[in-house]
């Protein structure tokens, strides 16, 4: 009766440590803040780069907040305009707190598509253009002097080369100006079509 009670609770044991172990391969754990996480020494994505540049804190935090982990880890390639700590430091008081809030992701993934191009510009091919971001709007890239401007914003420090891009460090948060309200048509309100 012993044998049979001793292969019983090996058997409940094996089976809660299988059901436990998929159950981890099911349900991944939730990543830690992205300024803590390690990443391997072959890794070179955005994020890993942004984590070792020591500088994008308050960025990397936007980033997990905003459910865009992911995306800055694939393959891209993207050209990030990232504001700094201080950059981020200089937004109006609660601002950042309040887009951190869960019910703002959209509108944080929208303010952190706003700072990113497709494709890889490294200073060497800046010059003054346009180029469009992932919200659709067109950022103005100014050259003058060497001095680089986006927005109005100064790159303070560029070329932070990822495998899937490139960072530039600037130093203000870029706000994409809402959209205008415009009239479908031109057409006077008492107009019969209205």
């Amino acid at each position: 009766m012993k044998a049979m009670q001793f292969f019983a609770l090996v058997t409940l044991i094996v089976s809660s440590l299988t059901v436990g172990a998929v159950q981890a391969m099911d349900h991944p754990k939730k990543a830690e803040h992205p300024a803590t996480v390690e990443h391997p020494a072959q890794k070179n994505d955005l994020l890993a780069v942004a984590t070792k540049a020591g500088q994008f804190k308050t960025f990397l935090a936007a980033v997990e907040s905003a459910g865009l982990m992911e995306k800055f880890q694939s393959e891209g390639p993207f050209t990030v305009f990232a504001p700094t700590d201080e950059a981020f430091a200089q937004l109006p008081e609660g601002m950042m707190e309040n887009l951190l809030k869960p019910s703002n992701r959209p509108r944080l993934a929208g303010l952190l598509g706003h700072h990113v191009v497709p494709g890889k510009l490294m200073s060497t091919e800046v010059k003054t253009m346009k180029a469009t971001n992932f919200g659709g709007y067109d950022l103005a890239i100014k050259v003058n002097d060497g001095a680089v401007t986006v927005n109005g914003c100064n790159v303070i420090k560029a070329d932070y080369t990822a495998s899937n891009g490139v960072i530039h460090a600037i130093d203000q948060v870029m706000i994409p100006e809402p959209p205008k309200m415009q009239p479908d048509t031109d057409a006077p309100k008492d107009h019969p079509a209205h």
